[in-house]
């Protein structure tokens, strides 16, 4: 069994240790009102999203979500706090943020290894060490740190780790391995998931994916469906999307159990359409670990 999937099977346990942890770093997680923004890179910055919707959905205060490298330099003040996810630690555009934030704007981090620059570079820190990776490609620290996230707004259930579990247990549907192309959609902040999953598929797989919020599917992107083609819907889906779909002989996959749990599952099909190809998943091609850059 590879790395990634030994990481991806373990995340309801995860999970349940996250939720356990929100209360006591609630001191260092955005207090409700806070104005909030939300950073990180690659897979980080899609769980920054859709951690930054969650929070303004619940009324806890305006939340904003940057990719790191792009987060605008004339807002340094406008926030009462950053968060920045970062499994490694090490992550160079994180770092460079978090060094100019210091001193102006209060910064968390949150990362899977204590023992990094990001440590000095922060202000608070929560480790998740128990859900650190050995794989290039991210699957339980992602999901940990969102979870903690939505533990700390009151989000989080036993009902969300129960659909976890049904995600590594249940097959994939019948003949999903075999499409030669996939579009996930989401809604609100399961659009961050979509993107998220459509990573994970082109890290592992080398698969031709897309992502895009669900109601945006039929202002273009739908003409690329067809037979042979899967579009998958993490939470609800708009209504008609699903027959509209269906009508072009694409495979419709629906969201049925939690949005995050359907990540899990999008997990397991990129390792999946990996093992079809003669891929290994812990060795993605062009990538490491973590983005360091040379001079910084």
């Amino acid at each position: 069994m590879s790395h990634v999937e030994t990481e991806l099977n373990s995340q309801p346990e995860c999970w349940q240790r996250a939720a356990g942890l929100a209360v006591g770093h609630r001191s260092v997680l955005p207090a409700a009102g806070e104005r909030v923004a939300i950073v990180g890179c690659g897979t980080s910055w899609f769980m920054a999203q859709a951690a930054a919707a969650l929070r303004e959905q619940a009324g806890q205060g305006e939340t904003d979500a940057f990719a790191a490298s792009e987060f605008p330099a004339g807002r340094a003040r406008a926030y009462e706090r950053v968060v920045a996810l970062t499994r490694s630690g090490t992550t160079t555009e994180v770092l460079e943020l978090l060094r100019r934030l210091r001193g102006c704007t209060r910064t968390t981090a949150i990362t899977a290894d204590p023992r990094t620059p990001v440590i000095q570079a922060a202000d608070d820190i929560v480790v998740l060490d128990f859900a650190d990776e050995q794989s290039v490609v991210q699957t339980r620290f992602a999901t940990t740190a969102l979870t903690l996230l939505r533990a700390h707004l009151g989000l989080h259930t036993e009902a969300v780790v129960d659909d976890a579990r049904t995600a590594l247990a249940e097959p994939l549907p019948e003949g999903l391995v075999d499409c030669a192309q996939f579009t996930f959609l989401g809604r609100g902040w399961t659009v961050g998931l979509a993107l998220e999953a459509g990573l994970k598929m082109r890290e592992a797989s080398l698969a031709w994916t897309e992502a895009y919020p669900a109601m945006e599917y039929r202002h273009g992107p739908i003409a690329i469906t067809t037979k042979g083609t899967a579009t998958w819907m993490l939470g609800e889906a708009p209504e008609g999307l699903e027959e509209q779909v269906r009508a072009t002989g694409g495979m419709w996959v629906a969201g049925a159990l939690d949005p995050l749990a359907e990540l899990v599952r999008a997990q397991r099909l990129a390792v999946a359409v990996a093992a079809t190809r003669g891929l290994d998943p812990d060795r993605p091609r062009h990538l490491t670990r973590s983005v360091i850059l040379t001079g910084s």
